[in-house]
């Protein structure tokens, strides 16, 4: 929020508020003294007027511009009086009046002058929170091995701190714990996967011409394939979402590149054309994490397309804050109502037949991980995903990732 051009933030009310408060000090030290000072002048004037008048005083009372230079103007006792009351009330009123002015403008001058060092008293005030607001963004994107340890008084802003070191010290071995999980799972999940998967392989190859030994086997391979992918989906999407990730300055089209390299010899064999469009975009993320995405999003763009003339196109390009990843696919038409759906785990489309090279894909069915998959490695190098779909089918997903910046605590390893 903006007012007249200035964040309405923390420091901006507090120091609204040291003014503020001054200002109204002032008008009332005004106020008071303008009332005391008329009482004063009052009592002053009025003795001054109780005192004998010499109405025969040539030098008493002045004429105006009408008298003879020189000659005394003579009054009577009553006349002298009225006028010398008027001038007193005259006197008192400009005294007043150049009082009141001389004092707002040293009240406003002031007002402004606590204005700029309430600003500067409130952003000393600060400094703390926003040392523990920078250290728990860092900790938050970065590593939970990093605390605050706020050293001074202890404050309120000090018990803040350490209440926060203690909620990190609480997240950072639960995480722990749970990286130590799904590295145990991996290894416990995948291992019987892929001692079944050899003796399946095997088993087909001492089967011989026995059509029934072979049609089993090749049914079970399929069925533990798809078993290993479901797994390998499982277990990338939870150290997506627990892992410390490893964020480098890395060049998201060199990654789309080789991607599509590895993957257009399977794009061709299901005739599905593959093009790029790669232009330079150095962001600061993982690179095994931006691996994934990219494949992930060719993969399901080559499975899900139409059965000839299909196409898939990736395109990498720098925006102004960061860079952009667009890969754009023939295919079925999606109904917009169900892209959202498409990012949920375990969701695919109703019509979940695949398009492309149906006979001859070399892809196994999978679980409908791929896109959570991409998406929460999106959000997890603070980027944006949406997908929309493409006028005669298929779809264009655009993922933006914020670029690379030279920071010292960014560009190390965590």
């Amino acid at each position: 929020m903006k007012i007249l051009g200035f964040p309405w933030t923390i420091r901006t009310r507090l120091s609204v508020l040291y003014a503020g408060a001054f200002l109204l000090a002032g008008l009332a030290l005004v106020t008071f003294m303008y009332l005391f000072l008329g009482q004063v002048l009052d009592q002053q004037f009025m003795i001054r007027s109780d005192l004998p008048l010499d109405v025969n005083s040539p030098a008493m009372i002045p004429g105006d511009g009408a008298d003879i230079p020189g000659e005394p103007l003579v009054l009577g006792t009553t006349t002298a009086r009225r006028v010398i009351d008027i001038m007193i009330r005259r006197a008192s009123v400009d005294t007043l009046q150049t009082m009141l002015i001389a004092s707002l403008v040293i009240v406003a001058i002031l007002t402004v002058l606590a204005g700029i060092i309430g600003w500067l008293v409130a952003g000393q005030a600060l400094q703390p929170l926003r040392n523990i607001t920078g250290t728990a963004r860092r900790v938050a994107d970065r590593s939970l091995h990093e605390r605050i340890a706020l050293a001074g008084p202890q404050d309120e802003i000090k018990d803040l701190a350490d209440t926060l070191d203690a909620m990190l010290d609480r997240l950072d071995r639960s995480f722990d714990s749970q990286r130590r999980f799904v590295a145990n799972a991996s290894h416990e999940l995948r291992t019987p996967l892929t001692i079944a998967r050899t003796l399946i392989e095997v088993a087909l190859l001492d089967a011989g011409e026995d059509t029934k030994v072979k049609q089993l086997g090749t049914t079970l391979l399929a069925v533990n394939q798809r078993h290993e992918k479901l797994t390998d989906g499982l277990l990338t999407l939870a150290s997506t979402e627990q892992r410390a990730a490893d964020f480098r300055p890395v060049d998201l089209s060199e990654i789309a590149s080789q991607v599509a390299a590895d993957m257009r010899p399977v794009a061709d064999k299901v005739g599905v054309s593959l093009e790029t469009k790669l232009r330079a975009g150095v962001i600061l993320g993982d690179a095994f994490l931006l691996e994934r995405l990219v494949q992930n999003l060719i993969e399901n763009g080559i499975q899900y397309n139409v059965p000839e003339g299909g196409w898939v196109r990736v395109e990498t390009h720098t925006r102004e804050d960061g860079a952009e990843l667009v890969v754009e696919n023939t295919g079925p038409v999606v109904p917009t109502y169900e892209v959202p759906g498409l990012f949920e785990p375990f969701r695919r489309l109703t019509a979940t037949d695949r398009l492309a090279g149906t006979a001859r894909t070399p892809f196994v069915r999978g679980a409908g991980l791929g896109l959570s998959i991409v998406r929460s490695v999106t959000h997890a190098h603070g980027g944006a995903i949406d997908a929309t779909p493409r006028d005669g089918g298929g779809l264009v997903v655009r993922v933006r990732i914020p670029a690379a910046v030279d920071e010292p605590e960014l560009l190390t390893a965590t």
